[in-house]
């Protein structure tokens, strides 16, 4: 086990971020009880989080996660790994960036979000050297602290809690914000729990067939076409702003639904998006910065510490990695989880509480197959 407990979620994260996600929806599987968000929040001393209504502090999560880690994976070590390459009497050769290098029979990739932000093309080209808050563009996954933008305008581009939340947070912090979504009544929000339909199967994302499905039927889902696979995948749990979030989004941040984000350049030093309104007509929108809230896609081509010939012997389908039973790839002893693994078995992968469902059966084929 390598790398660093929870730091999407305490580096790439903003302060003051609150989860969409519910409880249930929030815990990190275990092997053994007692290790359940609430349980976190008994230890630590805090308000016990249990119903679809308490909202989860993006520091009660980090806290979580590394006391997770800290009872149950206390071997972690705090280092990067820099290179996995097959060898050529079978298995692994691992690289540290510590400069530690041996050799494993099996490697589990369960890397998150990380190098996986997506900037469109059509923005990428007001930032040549890369995406940077310094910069006229830079991706929501690059912020902690949005205070620095206090008195500045800014541009959200997405229609996703990530932007639609971006937004909010760096409204309160004084910046003066507006977000363009594409698509007509793209900027949208969930109804509050007590609003679900309670004729439906209840999940951990809400009441409805297809989220009972993905959840607990995740088995079937890398049996369906690929073209229907990822089209879900897209679609299900979609852009779509929490409930408690519309009273502080509504009346202080501007929303801009237009048909397309055409291009994004730079005038004197400022970042110019260029649009198409609804009505067709090209629109030209200036500001100090450019948030792009648009989300993350998966591509092994960004996961660098695969070697070059390992990842060409990798079966994939539109760049993600296909899968088989126990989330084993095509290359014997390499196996994916977490978002890496959600065009085999479904969006629930995005989520923390995929872990119940993936974390037993990935575990199970590694005993089976490498036990002894």
């Amino acid at each position: 086990m390598f790398g660093e407990p929870m730091v999407s979620w305490h580096a790439h994260m903003p302060a003051g971020m609150l989860l969409k996600s519910t409880p249930v929806a929030s815990n990190i599987d275990a092997p053994q009880r007692g290790h359940t968000l609430v349980d976190y929040c008994d230890a630590a001393g805090l308000p016990r989080l249990i119903t679809d209504e308490d909202i989860i502090p993006v520091e009660t999560f980090v806290g979580y996660g590394q006391w997770f880690q800290q009872k149950l994976v206390p071997g972690l070590e705090r280092v990067r790994v820099v290179s996995v390459d097959q060898r050529p009497a079978g298995g692994f050769e691992v690289k540290l960036d510590s400069g530690e290098q041996f050799a494993a029979r099996a490697v589990v990739v369960a890397t998150g979000l990380s190098g996986l932000a997506r900037l469109p093309r059509e923005l990428a080209a007001a930032a040549p050297d890369g995406p940077s808050p310094a910069g006229p563009v830079s991706h929501s996954a690059q912020h902690h602290d949005l205070t620095r933008y206090a008195g500045q305008e800014l541009l959200v581009v997405g229609a996703g809690q990530s932007a639609l939340e971006t937004a909010v947070l760096a409204a309160e912090a004084g910046a003066r914000v507006r977000v363009v979504a594409r698509g007509r009544r793209s900027v949208a929000f969930g109804g509050p729990p007590w609003e679900q339909p309670k004729l439906r199967p209840e999940s951990p994302f809400g009441h409805a067939w297809s989220l009972y499905a993905i959840s607990y039927y995740a088995q079937a889902y890398r049996h369906l076409p690929a073209a229907t696979r990822h089209f879900l995948t897209r679609r299900i749990l979609g852009p779509l702003g929490a409930w408690w979030l519309r009273e502080r989004f509504e009346g202080k941040v501007e929303a801009r639904e237009v048909r397309r984000v055409a291009s994004a350049s730079t005038r004197e030093g400022r970042p110019v998006l260029t649009v198409e309104t609804l009505g067709g007509r090209p629109q030209e929108l200036t500001a100090d910065h450019i948030i792009a809230a648009t989300g993350y896609r998966v591509d092994l081509a960004a996961l660098s510490f695969l070697g070059h010939g390992l990842r060409a012997r990798l079966a994939v389908s539109r760049g993600t990695p296909k899968l088989g039973p126990g989330y084993a790839s095509s290359v014997p002893g390499l196996y994916f989880t977490g978002m890496l693994a959600g065009s085999s078995y479904g969006p629930v992968m995005r989520f923390v509480c995929g872990t119940e469902f993936a974390s037993p059966r990935l575990a199970r084929h590694l005993a089976g197959v490498y036990r002894g």
